[in-house]
């Protein structure tokens, strides 16, 4: 009976229809949350739409085949589906002016909602489930110990914005004189117009481990910081 039901939805008709649509429509829509909740560019109805397209593209490939009887690769419209979800992608990614470059993961998920949304359509439900699983983890639990893990670094990547140029002496003065050793610094233009602020991208180097925070808390104490942010 079992056996009969999973068969059944493997195949074309309107029960396994609908029930792939269902399917790509909640694990798209359970990706998608993650990045609407942190104010991403595509969110949760982007997710849910590129997830339920790729779903129909594997359906109308197998109903092609299966239902009209034409010959023909069966993985064509899921190439063409991978490689075109790249547009959709590399609009999500965007380098902001303090030259950091946001939206892969944002990008990399909808890549994978779009796999996803595949396996679902051509009736793989246990490798979109798995997949689902695998996907939702590493967007939410693999994010808490990636920040856990860059906050106990001993190197640090901050962008400061500062009154002048003549106040990049006091900020390497008050780094060398806290044990922080200079690895790199860039100046680089800021988003602010009409005045003279001066914006470094610097890296530095803790000879002894400190908590982030308090760093960035012993840079703002400086008159000449406007801002100060680690990035």
């Amino acid at each position: 009976m079992i056996q009969e039901l999973v068969n059944n939805l493997r195949e074309i008709n309107t029960l396994s229809i609908v029930i792939r649509l269902t399917l790509a429509t909640f694990c798209g829509g359970l990706i998608g949350y993650d990045r609407g909740r942190k104010k991403r560019p595509a969110g949760f109805r982007t997710h849910i739409l590129v997830c339920i397209g790729s779903a129909l593209a594997m359906i109308t490939n197998q109903y092609i085949i299966d239902i009209m009887g034409y010959t023909a690769d069966p993985t064509r419209l899921g190439a063409q589906v991978i490689s075109g979800i790249g547009f959709l992608g590399a609009g999500t990614i965007l380098i902001t002016g303090k030259h950091q470059v946001k939206g892969l993961t944002t990008a990399a998920g909808l890549w994978a909602s779009a796999c996803m949304g595949l396996a679902i359509g051509i009736g793989f439900y246990e490798g979109a489930l798995a997949g689902c699983m695998f996907i939702w983890g590493s967007m939410t639990l693999l994010h808490r110990f990636d920040s856990y893990f860059m906050s106990k670094t001993k190197l640090m990547e901050l962008y400061i914005e500062l009154i002048s140029l003549k106040s990049i002496g006091k900020v390497f003065d008050l780094l060398k004189n806290n044990n922080l050793e200079i690895t790199n610094v860039e100046i680089i233009k800021t988003a602010r117009t009409g005045d003279d602020v001066v914006a470094l991208s610097i890296t530095i180097k803790q000879k002894e481990r400190q908590d982030h925070e308090k760093i960035i808390a012993l840079i703002g104490t400086l008159d000449d910081v406007v801002l100060v942010e680690e990035v």
